[in-house]
């Protein structure tokens, strides 16, 4: 079996996580909503200019929340794109909801907008964006078609903190908006989430149902004298632990996406003259888009020459990786009505997509190495030789 020398990812400390984390343990207060809970939505808030941001445990539980805040019931319907991950479904459907798939541009891959409107209905009670790979969506057209039909816009910005559309910070457009800080996301505690609120009149109940339904954090601030059980809710605070090593994090915003643009840039430049001469496509970023630097994917002529440059790659100690498969197609989507066809966009970029190996600490000399590695593959045929 060959060693993997380069992985697809990898986290690394990038300031004083380590120092908040004892400073959180020497204070002996570890659970939600603590010091660093508390200066890590300060910072967000401030960085992003939104009323307020909720850390919680995952994007996943974020997107739970939004969904509760928006009382989503069975019978309505969500329109989600079918190229993501299972999670920005499934807060939905764990309400009751039904997915309306909707096909993706064939440039970011990211909602096709002149799709959307053809798509809602009477039942439409939300549109999930996904800004993939930190590229914004068409917010213009989407924000005007979502207010034209009286619907909320929840973005799932997993991929886009501190990216921009058109000067405007990404997760600022929708009613609410979602982050990931998993540990494949440029900011990272190894799994966390955050609801970030911008419709003011959602704060109060957001806290409630992050506190298992229950309005303690008015009694925390000394607004009622004790607290109960008041509405719907779960446990979707993040331990303060994990808030210590994320605020170290955020402090280090600049200087992680600083390292990840240079990631980037290098693909982009060595891999022009190779993927041009293969027929391969390389990321495609409009210019009123700024993007996070999340990722680097490449889109092979046909499946075949993506399955085989996965391996050729691992076999030169080399990571890569498929991404999202088409959720109109999984086992669940077909239940709900989706089947073959629906999303040719996805259907044949999914097939096509490989994401190399990306880290705020990828060295350049191994990017050379994956560089020169898929510089000797043939796309053509499928091997060796390129």
């Amino acid at each position: 079996m060959t060693e993997i020398r380069i992985p697809f990812n990898r986290s690394s400390l990038a300031g004083r996580e380590q120092e908040y984390i004892s400073q959180a343990m020497a204070i002996g207060q570890i659970a939600g909503d603590q010091m660093f809970t508390r200066k890590c939505h300060e910072l967000l808030e401030n960085r992003i200019g939104i009323p307020k941001a909720l850390v919680t445990t995952s994007c996943t539980h974020a997107l739970e929340m939004s969904a509760l805040l928006l009382n989503i019931e069975p019978g309505d319907e969500v329109i989600v794109p079918s190229f993501t991950f299972v999670s920005t479904v499934n807060a939905f459907v764990l309400r009751g909801a039904k997915p309306v798939f909707v096909d993706i541009r064939p440039d970011t891959l990211n909602l096709d907008e002149t799709k959307l409107e053809s798509s809602i209905t009477s039942k439409t009670r939300a549109i999930v964006p996904v800004h993939y790979a930190g590229v914004a969506c068409e917010m213009d057209t989407l924000m005007s078609i979502a207010a034209k039909h009286g619907v909320a816009v929840v973005e799932d910005n997993a991929h886009g903190l501190f990216g921009k559309y058109k000067g405007k910070m990404l997760g600022t457009f929708g009613c609410l908006a979602t982050q990931s800080f998993h540990e494949t996301k440029n900011i990272t505690c190894g799994e966390g989430g955050a609801l970030l609120i911008n419709d003011s009149t959602f704060i109060e109940r957001a806290e409630i149902i992050r506190e298992k339904g229950t309005n303690r954090s008015r009694f925390f601030r000394g607004q009622v004298d004790k607290y109960s059980w008041v509405d719907v809710g779960s446990s979707y605070l993040m331990s303060d632990i994990l808030a210590a090593f994320l605020y170290g994090q955020l402090e280090c915003a600049d200087q992680i996406q600083a390292k990840r643009r240079r990631v980037w840039e290098y693909y982009h430049a060595n891999l022009a003259e190779w993927a041009g001469r293969q027929g391969v496509r390389t990321p495609f970023v409009p210019a009123e888009c700024e993007q996070t630097f999340h990722m680097y994917y490449l889109l092979l002529p046909s499946l075949e020459s993506r399955q085989a440059l996965i391996r050729h790659l691992k076999q030169q100690g080399i990571l890569s990786v498929f991404h999202y498969l088409p959720l109109h197609l999984s086992d669940m989507g077909r239940k709900y009505g989706g089947k073959a066809g629906d999303c040719p966009v996805t259907e044949n970029l999914s097939d096509r997509l490989l994401r190399l190996p990306f880290y705020n600490e990828l060295a350049e000399n191994d990017q050379a190495t994956v560089v020169e590695a898929l510089r000797a593959f043939n796309c053509l045929d499928g091997r060796s030789g390129g």
